[in-house]
């Protein structure tokens, strides 16, 4: 399956199986992030997936599935016999092949208007706070909408673009972004956000193993702040 497929995949798996259209929620698509996040191959989450429903099925229901979240436990006990099976194994066996297969899934020309895109809404933003005085948030937009200039150049410039470098260049602007985010929120509004998102995970927190917990809520939280300041989203997943 191929790396830029990750978010669309598990969504359309989790609406074929489910058998009516729902679309993710919020919680959801932090759940997936989380995966990711995690290194849980693609292959593995679709397995888990179909396998929780199988499960669901073989039992009469009164309730219908509504969030992905029912399938978290088999999507983690099959990533727990995944990295059980390769241990010793060579992880990056078939990177080569993964890489020229995720480099077609984009045309140059939308990485960059996607690139460009990003820059432009960080150096509004950024423009918007200096005009209302500015502050250090103000001045790392300005930094990331550089950085991101540089990669667009240099995405230019490339004979052969490298999509998977560029991804992690953007993940390293993101987190840059995101510890200023936290600072810029301040701590009445983060705490006040972060009382949020528990409340929101509470019904599902026994079910959820410690780290999947964790990071669930810090992308929960993350986005919630990026939403209110405006942030968009660099990665391209996000494309």
């Amino acid at each position: 399956m191929n790396y830029f497929n990750y978010f669309t995949e598990i969504e359309d798996a989790f609406i074929r199986r489910r058998g009516k259209h729902l679309l993710l929620s919020p919680l959801d698509w932090a759940l997936i992030e989380s995966w990711k996040e995690m290194g849980l191959p693609l292959h593995v989450a679709l397995r888990g997936i179909e396998k929780a429903f199988d499960s669901w099925e073989s039992k009469p229901r009164k309730r219908t599935v509504k969030s992905l979240l029912y399938c978290q436990e088999e999507v983690e006990a099959q990533f727990a016999e995944w990295k059980e099976a390769r241990v010793g194994a060579a992880d990056n066996a078939n990177e080569p092949e993964q890489q020229v297969e995720d480099e077609r899934m984009f045309s140059k020309a939308a990485v960059l208007e996607h690139l460009r895109r990003g820059r432009a809404t960080l150096l509004e933003i950024s423009s918007r706070r200096k005009r209302e005085g500015g502050d250090d948030f103000a001045d790392t937009l300005e930094r990331a909408a550089k950085i991101l200039l540089d990669l667009e150049q240099d995405f230019v410039a490339s004979a052969q673009p490298d999509t998977r470098k560029l991804e992690q260049s953007l993940s390293g602007v993101e987190r840059m972004i995101s510890e200023a985010v936290r600072a810029a929120a301040g701590a009445e509004r983060l705490a006040t956000v972060e009382r949020e998102v528990k409340d929101q995970l509470k019904p599902y927190r026994k079910q959820m193993e410690t780290l999947v917990y964790q990071q669930t809520l810090e992308n929960l939280l993350l986005k919630r702040l990026r939403e209110q300041f405006g942030i968009p989203r660099l990665s391209l997943f996000y494309l």
